[in-house]
């Protein structure tokens, strides 16, 4: 780490963020403005002239570069394994249940600003959090560098791949399963003009009573659905009381 950065960090205001960053995983921020908006929660968000500046916008940029570092990894990590197999492991890794729980393990939870008096209860808020913190990474170090640190120190320190292997965390068939006992109508349908055959992506929603809810894009169906399901479903668990 260069000494400026070190400098940098060692008499901000923010040093308790920064310090945290720091022995979790191994360097400190040059942006730290990046990682407090990272931490900030929807429900904490301030008001900027009508755009509420919280963690959604590096959740969604975090996701896609979590996603392809992700899917690269297993790729390289499993040169005889089908799509199917490199898709169902991916789901595993990047699922909300699973980012969860490992921003627990590290202690994101105590690093989020979000406002405690919300009647809401915030269950894939440190999820959410993971992601803005890996789209706040990106825009402050780079790919290549957000590579390194979601392989080398979240990845093959945190996560054990065999165990995943034989975690059944098929969204799609727990969708299916809600809807057919609360009687829901569930449907998955691809989504007019976004599938590209040259491109080989498919997007696909899924739709419940007639209403859309989450997309899913992979490069099989079963993987957009899948995905979709998944979106889904933590959409349908963040909104029970």
């Amino acid at each position: 780490m260069a000494l400026r950065d070190f400098f940098a960090h060692c008499f901000t205001k923010k040093k308790p963020l920064a310090q945290f960053i720091k022995n979790d995983f191994g360097f400190y921020p040059r942006n730290l403005a990046l990682y407090e908006l990272a931490f900030t929660h929807k429900s904490a968000a301030d008001n900027l002239g009508g755009f509420k500046l919280s963690n959604e916008r590096l959740e969604y940029l975090g996701d896609a570069i979590l996603s392809a570092v992700v899917a690269d990894y297993l790729f390289r990590l499993f040169p005889t394994r089908t799509e199917g197999f490199l898709t169902e492991m991916r789901s595993k890794i990047v699922s909300r249940a699973s980012l969860n729980k490992l921003s627990q393990k590290l202690g994101f939870e105590q690093m989020i600003h979000y406002s405690h008096d919300s009647h809401s209860s915030f269950k894939s808020m440190t999820g959410n959090a993971f992601e803005a913190f890996v789209g706040a990474l990106y825009l402050d170090r780079g790919y290549n560098f957000t590579k390194h640190i979601i392989i080398d120190r979240i990845v093959r320190v945190h996560l054990d791949l065999d165990q995943l292997e034989n975690t059944d965390l098929n969204f799609k068939s727990k969708l299916l399963e809600w809807s057919q006992k609360e009687k829901h109508r569930l449907v998955f349908k691809m989504v007019a003009g976004k599938n590209n055959p040259h491109e080989k992506l498919y997007h696909v929603v899924a739709v419940i009573d007639d209403k859309e809810y989450a997309e899913g894009a992979d490069f099989s169906i079963k993987g957009a659905e899948q995905l979709a399901a998944e979106k889904t479903w933590n959409m349908l668990q963040s909104q029970e009381p």
